[in-house]
């Protein structure tokens, strides 16, 4: 009989760890079923948020464009509609509300860049300069760029052309021919991603520079301060000035003379007073009491008859 009571005990005390081990089991399943339907409801809202953001910079994107065909449109009118005040070409940003959010727009006229394929090495270096670039560096990274557009095998002083590139662990040669886009830059020796994109509290060069104006001038009126502080014989107290003028003007050759006075013969060589119809546009989205924006630069010619398009379109992109 004691036997028998023993057994039954065992099996009871078994029937409990196999119901124990049952438990445990679901709540594992439970708490693993629980923990991804948190992770995939959080990436659902993040995916959300992260969409309507784009959507609201690409509202930002038209909404910088119809401004562009405004201004073309009346650009010949001498008064201005109260509260219709044309949009600004030289990188003031401007924030609008939309839906549950909002954006923040710049347009950049392209003239007032330094174009890449045209530009003065005297520009280039001090732009480099400006940048945080040191002055041999800067030398071979001008020297370079000339090599690689030019359509010979020349090197220059601090160049280099095919014989360096081909040297490469993955060779490739010297492209002797115009710059396409500002990324292709990174094959050129001397040129890092820092130098380029910028890092940390350095902007990068990318944002100053252009492959569509087609000229070996800077338009005052359009180009930021980085890039007026590259003309030669440019200070500080010139640059304010301009920018400072430009606010409420187009800015002449007469009014630049008035402000540089006798460095007016040097500069003049370096600059202009005239537009291009290619703009450079970044609109960042943003949702009201979410951190983060979603990024877009779009390059976009625009026609006299309002009609437009897109030359360069990048999203999401890292504005700095």
């Amino acid at each position: 009989m004691m036997k028998n009571r023993h057994f039954i005990s065992s099996e009871k005390g078994i029937a409990l760890l196999l119901v124990l081990w049952v438990l445990m089991i679901l709540m594992v399943i439970v708490m693993s079923f629980s923990f991804m339907t948190r992770t995939e409801t959080l990436a659902t809202m993040s995916f959300k948020s992260g969409m309507e953001k784009k959507f609201i910079a690409e509202a930002g994107i038209e909404r910088a464009v119809a401004e562009i065909s405004y201004a073309n449109f009346y650009k010949d009118q001498t008064a201005e509609l109260q509260g219709r005040e044309a949009w600004k070409t030289d990188g003031t940003p401007y924030t609008d509300q939309i839906g549950g959010g909002y954006y923040t727009v710049s347009i950049t006229d392209e003239s007032g860049k330094v174009d890449i394929n045209n530009a003065s090495e005297l520009v280039l270096k001090n732009l480099l300069i400006n940048s945080g670039v040191q002055p041999n560096d800067a030398d071979v990274i001008v020297d370079c760029i000339m090599d690689w557009i030019d359509d010979d095998d020349l090197v220059r002083l601090h160049g280099a052309e095919s014989d360096y590139y081909m040297s490469l662990p993955n060779p490739y040669k010297a492209k002797n021919a115009p710059i396409d886009t500002l990324e292709e830059l990174l094959l050129v020796k001397g040129v890092t991603p820092e130098i380029l994109y910028g890092g940390g509290d350095k902007t990068g060069i990318i944002q100053f520079l252009t492959v569509y104006s087609g000229t070996d001038t800077i338009n005052i009126n359009a180009a930021p301060g980085e890039v007026l502080m590259a003309i030669p014989n440019m200070t500080p107290g010139f640059a304010d000035a301009i920018i400072a003028l430009r606010q409420n003007k187009q800015i002449t050759d007469q009014d630049l003379q008035g402000i540089v006075g006798g460095n007016y013969n040097i500069m003049s060589q370096y600059i202009s007073t005239e537009g291009t119809d290619i703009f450079t546009i970044d609109s960042a989205g943003y949702k009201q009491n979410e951190k983060g924006a979603y990024a877009i630069r779009a390059t976009v010619v625009v026609f006299d008859d309002g009609k437009h398009k897109f030359l360069y379109y990048k999203s999401p992109v890292d504005l700095g």
